[in-house]
């Protein structure tokens, strides 16, 4: 998976940050809880893809004291690689499965309760 980010030149980190930013411009707080990281790690990110380009920050015109994140033309064409390359992967990854197989273990991960929610940490 991580050779498969990397063919984009992305990190995991970057290629989920441009992921989340696929669907339109995010305010960066909100962007932070999605990507379930601290703000100030959000930043190191966000530095990161506006120095290589694939993603920009903008004042918020409704409130200039806050950011929004959108992916950039060639945030988006690094990632339409990156998912060609994570598609190349789970067919390989699958390959001796039948279709059947596949969708019924697809179906079955669907069900896995991720929600963090639910899991409290307790630190």
């Amino acid at each position: 998976m991580k050779k498969a980010l990397s063919a984009a030149g992305l990190t995991p980190r970057h290629a989920m940050t441009l992921m989340h930013l696929e669907g339109g411009p995010i305010g960066q707080r909100v962007l932070a809880e999605r990507l379930e990281v601290d703000p100030s790690v959000l930043v190191g990110i966000l530095n990161d893809l506006e120095r290589e380009g694939p993603a920009v920050r903008r004042r918020d015109p409704a409130d200039r004291r806050r950011h929004n994140v959108a992916i950039t033309e060639a945030g988006s064409t690094a990632l339409t690689k990156t998912n060609a390359a994570l598609d190349e992967v789970e067919l390989s990854l699958f390959s001796a499965f039948s279709a059947a197989d596949q969708e019924a273990l697809r179906a079955l991960l669907a069900r896995i309760d991720s929600n963090p929610e639910h899991f409290p940490c307790g630190e």
